[in-house]
């Protein structure tokens, strides 16, 4: 694609590409051309016209504001609020391990060993409840 470009944006290329062409097969490159030369030309009007509406609306907006005594700043009076980091979960569960350290446990996520092991033994996870 680059090479394309590098081609038909440089005239001495572009004829020299074209060298071999007959007349028949540039007239039909050139009809082309020009279709997709016109179908730009009317995207870009109709781009630049539907942007005119939005600021002849946006406008009309303003008009209407400035007549009932609104300024654009009290509009946007309240900044939105930021949702930051939740604080963490407090823990559900505690148990003291074989080494004497009190491990606790929010319920959520992976199960710790210690209470995995006494679990697995028969006891129930509600019998490690903090209070």
């Amino acid at each position: 694609m680059e090479d394309f470009v590098k081609i038909i944006t440089h005239a001495r290329r572009f004829k020299s590409a074209t060298k071999g062409f007959s007349l028949e097969q540039l007239q039909e490159v050139k009809t082309k051309l020009d279709t997709i030369i016109d179908d730009r030309i009317a995207e870009a009007e109709e781009a630049k016209r539907a942007n005119a509406e939005k600021i002849e609306k946006i406008e009309k907006y303003r008009e209407m504001m400035a007549a009932d005594g609104i300024e654009l700043e009290d509009l946007a009076d309240e900044a939105p609020v930021k949702k930051g980091k939740r604080a963490p979960r407090p823990p559900k569960y505690g148990i003291t391990n074989d080494a004497g350290e009190y491990i606790t446990w929010t319920g959520q996520g992976r199960m710790p060993n210690v209470f995995k092991t006494k679990v697995d033994a028969g006891q129930s996870i509600d019998t490690f409840l903090i209070k």
